[in-house]
């Protein structure tokens, strides 16, 4: 039973047939007052017409009878600070080691969720912009899994449009036949930016022949239909191979073009509830008393935008899975288009619960992202300037010319690991919703909080448990010194930090946890003899060595995140 239970229980037979399922202990602000608060006494105070701390007193009454207490405290106007005993921490460790989960609660059991993240437009390379979207929802998706839901991670790409008639024009008149036997995304890209630079000229004799061409493809042209399902498979091949590199995989690649075919239904059933209404020319939805403007549906030539492809969309996921919930973590700058459809989708009686993970901006080495200012840099690119900086670290640690010269499989394969590991930290620890700077120095920092440090200090331990012969956790646990209890009262803190990062939203919680305890473990192991202390010393100080190690790779691996055993 964890402590918050406790306290509940405490609760309930103070003040007997209340409702006390929000009451919780937390860990302390400040250790030297306990281990553990609980400040749900004054809420409870003014609806009970009781003083604050009467009301603690009586539960702190009934609380100090519990083994699993040391001691419990009144402080202040009415908060509870709670000192836990030795041997129920040692129990609970046991708990959570024996638990192949690591105790995380499967709060998800039976519940099914969809992830909409990455989403690149089909055509053009990924490039550093993607990137967050990408880490981040690759990290919900691994913590929704981690807690029990049935997740469908779904890849919504960009796949229909004007630009696929720029697209195929460019293809039939602009690309040799060599580029076109060996089509890769790279030419795509190309052939695109010279079609839609020709589409431009005044006389406008290439942007009518590429209107043309869209039309023929939207009419089910067999000719121009395979063209977009090559470029579409060529796309996915390309987005998959840096997928690979960045551990993520979706279940689904459904894009704009699945849902053209019901945009047009969902635009009659707004008509048919007087929703949607005419405004020159184009179908409207009028937001204005809710502060979110007004939302187009139809455009005035008859075609349909994203919020209608929405709207479809999430009718066509609700019926097919039926999910809980729906998370979309797109940029920032797209919050006003999700408030719009959501809206609009709770007043066609959408139930299912819709949620907008949004995130900042990314800048690289101190300069805004731009394509003018010529610093777009391709993802493939940043993923290889990673595993090039991680190299020239492993091999530099190994201190001979012939690593540095001639590395080994086994080097450039650490190097990956800890150069994708790098990327994505660096990503994951801020919160989604700041704009970030990406730093080569500090996301490949060997100290302070970088995906290197954590990852260097899963080695260390793995080290330290094999010199000791050891391979896991085996018998007691010893939380006698200051050290190991704080270590170990953290170490019990790790299911509770996935929880509140999937309901929050936000991987940062989990990376913060994450360097905190690496923090925490690295201040045991200075100050602490490991394995110079006496047998049953030893044995029991190993097994928090080993819960460390188990904590540190579940939570790096519920970020996307590898922890090699050596660095």
């Amino acid at each position: 039973m964890d402590l918050s239970t406790k306290v509940r229980a405490a609760f309930e037979a103070a003040f007997p047939g209340n409702d006390f399922s929000f009451v919780r202990a937390v860990p302390a602000t400040d250790r030297k007052f306990g281990d553990y608060q609980c400040n749900d006494a004054l809420k409870l105070a003014k609806p009970m017409r009781l003083n604050p701390r009467e009301v603690a007193a009586k539960v702190a009454e009934k609380l100090s009878a519990d083994e699993a207490v040391a001691k419990v405290e009144v402080a202040g106007p009415g908060f509870l600070n709670i000192t836990v005993s030795g041997a129920w921490i040692s129990s609970r460790l046991g708990l959570l080691a024996a638990d192949g989960n690591l105790s995380v609660p499967q709060i998800g059991k039976g519940k099914k969720i969809v992830i909409d993240y990455s989403s690149p437009n089909a055509a053009k390379q990924m490039h550093i912009g993607h990137i967050r979207s990408t880490v981040i929802g690759g990290a919900l998706d691994r913590i929704f899994r981690t807690l029990g839901y049935d997740v469908i991670a779904d890849n919504h790409l960009g796949d229909w449009g004007t630009q696929f008639g720029i697209l195929i024009k460019g293809y039939r008149e602009l690309l040799t036949d060599e580029e076109r036997e060996n089509l890769t995304v790279a030419t795509l890209e190309k052939c695109y930016v010279l079609s839609a630079a020709r589409a431009k000229e005044e006389d406008g004799v290439w942007r009518e022949g590429c209107k043309a061409e869209l039309v023929k493809l939207q009419q089910g042209d067999e000719g121009n239909r395979a063209l977009w399902k090559r470029f579409i498979d060529i796309s996915i091949g390309e987005f998959e191979r840096m997928y690979s590199k960045l551990g993520v995989s979706f279940d689904t690649y459904r894009g704009e073009s699945y849902y053209n075919d019901m945009m047009p239904g969902v635009v009659k059933r707004l008509q048919e509830v007087s929703l949607a209404v005419e405004s020159e020319g184009a179908l409207v939805v009028n937001l204005e008393n809710e502060n979110l403007g007004v939302a187009i549906v139809r455009k005035s030539d008859g075609g349909y935008n994203y919020t209608t492809s929405d709207l479809a969309c999430v009718e066509s996921r609700v019926k097919e899975y039926q999910p809980e919930r729906i998370i979309y973590v797109t940029d920032a700058r797209q919050q006003l288009h999700f408030k719009q459809w959501f809206s609009i989708a709770a007043k066609l009686g959408c139930t299912t619960k819709l949620v907008h993970v949004p995130f900042g901006l990314m800048s690289f080495q101190g300069k805004a992202i731009s394509t003018r200012e010529g610093n777009l840099v391709r993802l493939d690119e940043l993923l290889s300037e990673a595993v090039k900086r991680s190299l020239a670290i492993v091999t530099s640690r190994r201190g001979s010319e012939e690593a540095s010269s001639n590395p080994s499989e086994e080097d450039i394969r650490l190097a990956e690991q800890i150069g994708y590991g790098a990327v994505k930290y660096s990503d994951l620890s801020h919160d989604p919703i700041t704009d970030i700077d990406f730093s080569w120095d500090k996301a490949l920092a060997l100290d302070g909080n970088s995906g290197p440090y954590l990852q260097y200090a899963y080695a260390r331990v793995n080290s330290l448990m094999e010199k000791a012969g050891v391979s896991g956790v085996e018998g007691a646990f010893s939380v006698e010194e200051s050290s190991e209890r704080s270590l170990a009262l953290q170490l019990l803190e790790f299911p509770g930090a996935v929880v509140r990062a999937a309901e929050a939203y936000k991987p940062s919680i989990l990376a913060d946890y994450l360097f905190q305890t690496a923090q925490l473990y690295s201040s045991f192991y200075q100050n602490t003899p490991v394995l110079k202390s006496d047998e049953e010393t030893r044995r029991a100080r190993l097994n928090l060595c080993a819960l460390f190690g188990s904590v540190l790779s579940k939570g790096l691996s519920c970020l996307g995140i590898e922890t090699p055993k050596r660095i």
